[in-house]
């Protein structure tokens, strides 16, 4: 009895054993997977985060939502058992290029825009040609071309020419040596400068000339540092400069006035004179205005420091100069400020003191210069320091009313050429990986034929061999 009874249990038994070893052969990434199911992680190891349930995602505050950990994306290719079968692509772009579209999704962060994103975006408000926002100068430092740094005060001009002489990769550096206030920047192999600024060739036409100065000043300067052998040779002069707020421009100028500075020196000259007491009296009867108070150098009506950006930039020949009887103000200012206007818009560059980053981006793309060292944004100045209140500030707004429409056109032109500049930028990038890719599948298609031909010799020469011997 037990031994009938031991032989029908070993049937079933036998049966099933059989059933569990065929069933691991025929599915064994199911092993894996019931392995896995229920396994606790060793000692040592972290435990996979697990998904939050949308209750308690719902609890949480909104911050904690980008900095917890997100699944993966699934893949875009084809699935599993269809790789053989592939979808007709574009000869020159390829769809579902991971690199192009972050590109196109996500913009580059703007490390000067607020972390709280509470300005708006950028928008344009004037209407620039192509011509205008294409910056692009075939600077040749080995020529005779020069570089004319118009320094207007406080708008960070001292930091941006120290930048031009210390901080530019060249084939040359500027030579500064310590204790001298000037740099020499000569061309690579020539004794020759190739910058006009003060911390290379000092204040040659005046203490922070303006644009009349230099244009009537610069080109004989530099004809008299020059050789004689190239005065046949033509000439390029890029003019750039440096904008600022007015009104921190105009409060920073305040403090330097009231520590002292005057800028007396200054020879303002314009059709080939300086301009008498009469046409440009001072605001002050000492030797200097130390101490002004914020309402004294508000209160002179001829200060200088008064809509200072577009007085440097106009063609100050157009309205007479410094006389101020040749016209009325009300046409004398729209002169000046539509001057202004076209001499920025017409230089080879110009930055803006609020955004450095942007600036020296453009700068680079323009002369196809590079920087050693990033630049700065410093938010914290002498005139942020400055605490007015609405009234006073609505007041050197009035008094600079010239410069804030200019400084409001400069800004809309400046942030248009660096969008335009980065987006051929990018173009750029995106049309030389297309070719890359074009010239790798090319690459491909010509060397899999040689390599079945070689096969194919290969066996035809075995078999031929083989029947000779046969």
């Amino acid at each position: 009895m037990d031994e009938r009874f031991n032989k029908w249990l070993l049937t079933p038994v036998l049966t099933l054993l059989f059933v569990v070893i065929m069933y691991q052969y025929v599915s064994p990434s199911c092993t894996s997977s019931c392995t896995n199911f229920g396994e606790q992680p060793r000692a040592g190891e972290a435990r996979p985060p697990a998904a939050p349930s949308p209750a308690r995602r719902a609890q949480a505050p909104p911050e904690e939502w980008e900095r917890r950990p997100q699944l993966p994306p699934p893949p875009r290719g084809p699935p599993e058992g269809m790789q053989g079968v592939s979808a007709p692509e574009d000869e020159d772009e390829e769809p579902g290029d991971p690199e192009e579209e972050e590109e196109e999704e996500e913009e580059e962060p703007d490390p000067e825009a607020p972390e709280n994103g509470s300005l708006p975006r950028f928008v344009p408000r004037f209407n620039f040609t192509l011509k205008d926002l294409t910056r692009f100068v075939d600077f040749n430092i080995k020529g005779r071309d020069v570089i004319v740094f118009l320094h207007i005060q406080k708008t960070g001009g001292t930091t941006f020419g120290r930048h031009l002489v210390k901080n530019i990769r060249l084939e040359q550096p500027c030579s500064c040596k310590a204790g001298q206030k000037k740099c020499t920047c000569h061309r690579p192999g020539k004794k020759e400068t190739w910058l006009f600024s003060r911390f290379s060739t000092g204040w040659s036409c005046g203490l922070h000339a303006d644009w009349t100065e230099l244009t009537n000043c610069v080109p004989a300067i530099m004809e008299k540092k020059d050789c004689p052998r190239n005065h046949s040779h033509t000439r390029n002069f890029y003019y750039i400069t440096m904008l600022r707020d007015p009104v921190s421009r105009y409060l920073s100028e305040w403090k330097h006035v009231q520590r002292g500075a005057t800028w007396k020196t200054s020879l303002h000259m314009c059709d080939g004179r300086s301009p008498t007491p009469d046409e440009l009296p001072t605001c002050y009867p000492g030797d200097d205005w130390s101490g002004v108070s914020l309402r004294e150098f508000m209160d002179c009506s001829y200060n200088l420091a008064n809509n200072r950006q577009v007085r440097m930039l106009a063609d100050l020949s157009l309205v007479g100069c410094y006389n101020l009887t040749s016209m009325n103000e009300s046409e004398r200012n729209a002169i000046l400020l539509q001057s202004a206007k076209s001499n920025l818009k017409n230089m080879a560059f110009f930055g803006l003191t609020e955004f450095q980053r942007k600036t020296q981006f453009l700068f680079e793309r323009t002369f196809n210069l590079k920087f050693i060292s990033p630049f700065t944004q410093f938010n914290i100045t002498r005139a942020s320091n400055v605490e007015i209140n609405e009234g006073a500030r609505q007041r050197i707004e009035e008094l600079n009313f010239l410069d804030m429409q200019l400084y409001e056109y400069a800004r809309d032109l400046f942030q248009q050429r660096y969008h335009h500049t980065k987006q051929l930028e990018h173009q750029r990038d995106r049309q030389k990986r297309r070719e890359e890719r074009r010239l790798q599948r090319e690459h491909r298609a010509h060397r899999w034929p040689k390599e079945d031909g070689a096969a194919e010799g290969t066996v035809t020469e075995d078999y031929n061999s083989q029947v000779v011997r046969w």
